[in-house]
């Protein structure tokens, strides 16, 4: 049951309106609190601005596959979603990846805009655009990709990607001036992925431009403290993705049934008035819908930052 004030967000959600709503506030305690939108891939970007209206979410990380090609009313295909590729031949895929690279170069940053605008009218604020630069990103595509997010009004750019990748990087981050918030994984194995602390220390070096998007949970399978890396290193991180992982590469599981300490990160957080946003991303299997079970996430945030 949504109230009046829900629903008629919901609308503007999935219509834009000329009347700006007031923004929703989910700071718990001075902490800032949002979602990922990766945490809605089962849904169409519409759908997940709606659920992110209904959680009382007021701060989204947007994940790139929710809006790209234009296709805001269906959910991201399996392969963007992270969750498989559905059979196809390498004709096939090469052929769908040049499509997407060359929207990505011919969109109109009016598209963007659009975009940024149903975030506002729904009172959600669009706090960084995940978009993962990959090997295969050619120079073009990596500039407009920073053109995309200065039109949808993002802070910054946060980015699974690799210390190779990072480095084709550093002329871009330098002459459009954005950040890049480097996501981790808990690969440990691969020296050219972001997973060892020392793998983020190396980014930023590179540049001024480079900061942190910890992932709290992949940090913890990894086998290190994420409370201790944010106290030593909280000037560095821009942005906590907030889920709970089993350690030794163990699986993303319901919170508070693994190795990962979310209430504690939450309390450093709040005592120490760390300017870090933390947004849930939710992974783990759930029984419900997935505005459902971020909501539970949100919940429990809610609990240990009000107490």
């Amino acid at each position: 049951m949504y109230t009046r004030r829900q629903f008629g967000r919901l609308t503007l959600a999935g219509a834009p309106l000329s009347l700006m709503l007031g923004a929703i506030n989910s700071k718990i305690g001075g902490v800032q609190l949002g979602v990922q939108s990766y945490s809605f891939r089962d849904l169409s970007f519409d759908a997940a601005l709606q659920a992110m209206v209904a959680d009382g979410l007021g701060a989204c990380e947007l994940f790139a596959p929710h809006i790209e090609e234009g296709k805001t009313n269906v959910p991201p295909q399996p392969s963007q979603a992270g969750s498989g590729a559905p059979p196809r031949d390498i004709t096939a895929r090469a052929a769908a990846r040049e499509a997407l690279r060359q929207w990505r170069l011919t969109v109109s940053m009016d598209y963007y805009k659009s975009i940024r605008k149903r975030f506002d009218h729904a009172g959600v604020d669009l706090y960084a655009y995940n978009l993962s630069f990959r090997e295969d990103f050619t120079d073009p595509e990596i500039d407009r990709s920073f053109d995309a997010a200065k039109a949808l009004g993002a802070k910054f750019i946060t980015a699974s990607t690799t210390l190779r990748v990072a480095k084709r990087l550093i002329p871009f981050v330098d002459k459009h001036r954005m950040i890049v918030a480097v996501h981790g994984h808990s690969n440990l194995k691969d020296p050219n992925e972001f997973a060892k602390p020392e793998s983020f220390a190396q980014a930023i070096d590179m540049s001024q431009w480079f900061k942190i998007n910890l992932d709290i949970g992949h940090f913890t399978a990894a086998g290190y403290d994420p409370v201790e890396f944010i106290k030593q290193h909280h000037e560095q991180i821009v942005l906590l993705h907030l889920k709970d992982r089993k350690r030794d590469e163990g699986p993303n599981v319901s919170w508070g049934e693994g190795d990962t300490k979310i209430k504690d990160v939450l309390l450093l957080l709040k005592t120490q008035k760390y300017p870090i946003p933390a947004f849930i991303e939710y992974e783990y299997k759930g029984s419900a819908s997935s505005p459902e079970e971020v909501k539970k996430c949100y919940d429990f945030c809610k609990q240990v930052l009000s107490s």
